[in-house]
């Protein structure tokens, strides 16, 4: 029994030791602390009032609805957007790098022959060569323009109502991380 206690005794006497070594050095840090606390100014920055925010209480009898399929194709003709306008070839044969999204799809390297540009984009381990009018991505992107440093595309993508929707996007070139 006794010398079960001992035995458990010891590790708990050994870091207590320890620990009544570490107390010799604290002056040395707290006059530290306190000399950096002296030197250093508060910086303290000027946060803005929050805006208060006005509730919009929507009478229904006298508003026009706001989901409404009329309201909507206002809001289209407004916007330039035709229903059905410029729906996607559907029967062409589809380019292999129309089967990545474009957050897989990344711009290495530009090329220019004979006066044409030619962007060198990756997918996983490949690099692909794409000149303008190749199509890129799941969203039937079309590449309009490529310059040294970006390929830009037109993608065709259905909004609410059913319409096509044309949308510009641009792949940067990456930067080799370090």
């Amino acid at each position: 029994m006794i010398r079960r206690a001992l035995f458990l005794a010891t590790p708990l006497l050994a870091a207590l030791l320890l620990l009544g070594g570490c107390d010799a050095n604290q002056d040395e840090l707290r006059t530290w602390m306190e000399q950096v606390r002296k030197t250093t100014p508060p910086s303290a920055q000027k946060v803005d009032e929050p805006r208060i925010f006005q509730p919009f209480r929507y009478d229904d009898a006298t508003l026009p609805d706001p989901f409404s399929l009329a309201k909507m194709n206002a809001m289209m003709e407004r916007a330039g957007v035709v229903k059905g306008g410029s729906a996607p070839d559907l029967r062409r044969p589809r380019e292999v790098l129309e089967s990545f999204g474009l957050d897989q799809v990344k711009l290495v390297g530009h090329l220019r022959r004979a006066g044409k540009e030619t962007a060198l984009v990756q997918v996983e381990r490949l690099v692909y060569q794409v000149r303008v009018g190749n199509h890129i991505g799941q969203d039937f992107g079309k590449v309009t323009r490529i310059t040294e440093n970006e390929v830009t595309l037109k993608e065709l993508v259905q909004d609410a109502s059913g319409a096509w929707v044309g949308r510009e996007t641009v792949l940067q070139l990456q930067e080799k991380q370090p």
